[in-house]
């Protein structure tokens, strides 16, 4: 693992990999960088690949005070390590961290963000008596559950994508990770504010899933109408992690995008 030193002295930890153009990877909620392990081989063959650990997870640090401002900056160091004409692929809470890291570099050449998550016109991601719901479980010892709980009750995920997420193996790193995702709910406290990313000229490519609930859909077309150059796709027969469930047609997305 290379490490940098964020802005508040927190190391962060990313493993590289491939040769290419620059490209960061940017975890959502409860993962470590090993959640793209099914498409790293292609990305590889293409990029030279940063796959953060976002802090408090893998071999990143952590800090004892948190606010979400800190992991944008975090996003931020990485792409300034990773040199000139960086691309970065962020997905759900990582593409919140990702796009507002674009507002603070000048190095980027494209952004990929699926299906970032923010609250719109008002509109919680959640009900609000799932934090205390899910830290009841994680305080019972259950990670499991508590993850499970987690993408059924926060992400909409159905059964089929759950199961295929624990699966997956980055499930060992949720489960290690999984306290994370309580302060990660904080996100409900975030305000979009769309003239912030109106001069955000940097191409950037928004993609939704077609089965996705409306809450997750909604951030990233927001966003479309608040950017300069983007352009929505829409992967159909998908939810919230076609990088799991259909790979080829996640990576066939963003391959033509990054290379237009």
């Amino acid at each position: 693992m290379d490490f940098v030193t964020s802005e508040d002295g927190t190391p962060i930890a990313f493993e590289r990999s491939g040769s290419g153009p620059s490209l960061v990877l940017v975890h959502g909620s409860t993962a470590d960088h090993t959640r793209w392990a099914g498409v790293l081989s292609d990305l590889e063959s293409q990029f030279t690949v940063l796959a953060m650990d976002r802090r408090g997870r893998g071999k990143s640090g952590d800090a004892s005070d948190y606010a979400l401002e800190r992991e944008y900056e975090d996003v931020a160091a990485v792409i300034r390590a990773a040199g000139r004409d960086v691309s970065v692929i962020g997905h759900s809470f990582g593409a919140l961290c990702a796009m507002e890291a674009a507002l603070r570099v000048d190095n980027l050449k494209r952004l990929v963000l699926y299906e970032p998550a923010f609250p719109v016109g008002g509109n919680p991601l959640y009900s609000p008596e799932i934090p205390d719901r899910l830290k009841a479980i994680l305080d019972s010892g259950d990670r499991d559950a508590m993850l499970v709980a987690f993408f059924r009750d926060v992400v909409g995920a159905p059964d089929a994508q759950i199961e295929a997420l624990r699966a997956d193996p980055s499930w060992a790193g949720r489960i290690a990770a999984a306290h994370t995702a309580l302060r990660e709910l904080a996100d409900g406290d975030y305000l979009f504010e769309p003239e912030r990313f109106h001069n955000l000229a940097v191409p950037t490519l928004l993609l939704v899933g077609e089965n996705s609930p409306k809450e997750l859909t909604a951030p990233a077309q927001a966003l479309n109408d608040a950017l300069p150059d983007s352009q929505i796709v829409t992967l159909e027969g998908q939810g919230h992690v076609a990088m799991t469930t259909a790979p080829r047609l996640f990576l066939d997305a963003i391959l033509r995008f990054l290379a237009s």
